[in-house]
């Protein structure tokens, strides 16, 4: 079983790895049969199951944005079973549109500190849906 601070250092390598674009870290603190929900009403949204689902949908993100996104961690929380990151996103699309907000992902992490399932939350779906449209 791990502890509190042992999840939350796992989440800081998660985000670090996602930024660099670290996908053998990020394969490592991930669940095989992850769930991932991206909620909106947008094409991106939807539940993406397993890691190579998630990865697919984190290079659209990626895609989408010019490769412009980008994450800053204002805090991370976590107990023996979840996590939540408070982040601050940015991206560019090359037409010109820009998501600039606050978002919140909540993360179940298993017994060996690996996250199970996770869902993420923007400060403004609607504008978040604009961008990715």
């Amino acid at each position: 079983m791990t502890n509190d601070n042992d999840n939350v250092e796992r989440m800081r390598r998660g985000y670090d790895a996602f930024s660099t674009g670290d996908l053998d870290t990020l394969r490592e603190l991930f669940s095989p049969d992850i769930v991932w929900h991206a909620g909106g009403d947008n094409p991106l949204t939807g539940d993406y199951k397993g890691t190579d689902e998630v990865f697919g949908f984190f290079g659209k993100l990626l895609e989408l944005s010019a490769g412009t996104l980008s994450q800053e961690v204002h805090d991370l929380l976590a107990n023996d079973t979840h996590g939540v990151a408070l982040t601050h996103v940015k991206a560019q699309r090359p037409d010109g549109r820009a998501l600039d907000q606050n978002q919140v992902a909540v993360f179940h992490i298993d017994g060996g500190g690996r996250v199970t399932e996770a869902w993420t939350l923007p400060s403004d779906a609607a504008a978040a849906d604009a961008f990715f449209a």
